[in-house]
């Protein structure tokens, strides 16, 4: 005969360690309900990053004119990106359809970049047409938060301030 008592439930640590694995899962899920807004900033900072790195390529290894708008990078209040992307009209369904089949642009609903109404040409050698560098400020329109990008003389392009 089996003398030995039946266990029906959990023990204490098995418990304890349910509820913390518990604690662990729904922190993550309840940052997830906060919105987009605490990280969408952060997000159009490195493609933004990535847009500018891109069109400096593109120019880099293209023998056309400088003046060729898909080379030159713009910053507008609501786009930034090469000219002909941010020339694009969304609301006109052709170049809606054009604007999407394009990887060089940012243009979100809740960011506005600063300074607008600038137009940055890049020689041959990735180097942009502003000899200070150029400071890009990416603010949300629906919180306080706000990252910068910096593009140096010689053309590196980092998160943060220009120095």
């Amino acid at each position: 005969m089996d003398n030995s008592p039946k266990s029906n439930g959990f023990t204490l640590v098995e418990l304890i360690i349910v509820i913390i694995i518990l604690g662990i899962v729904s922190t993550f899920a309840a940052s997830r309900f906060v919105g987009t807004s605490s990280y969408s900033t952060f997000s159009a900072q490195e493609q933004t990053i990535s847009v500018i790195r891109q069109i400096q390529v593109n120019r880099m290894q293209s023998n056309v004119s400088a003046a060729n708008d898909s080379f030159r990078l713009a910053i507008n209040s609501d786009c930034l990106g090469s000219v002909t992307a941010c020339s694009l009209n969304l609301s006109n369904s052709t170049q809606k359809s054009q604007a999407d089949a394009r990887s060089d642009y940012v243009r979100e609903s809740d960011i506005s970049f600063s300074p607008a109404n600038t137009v940055i040409d890049f020689d041959l050698l990735g180097n942009p047409s502003v000899s200070a560098g150029v400071n890009i400020t990416i603010n949300s329109t629906t919180s306080s938060n706000s990252a910068q990008v910096c593009i140096n003389s010689q053309g590196y392009v980092r998160e943060g301030a220009c120095l």
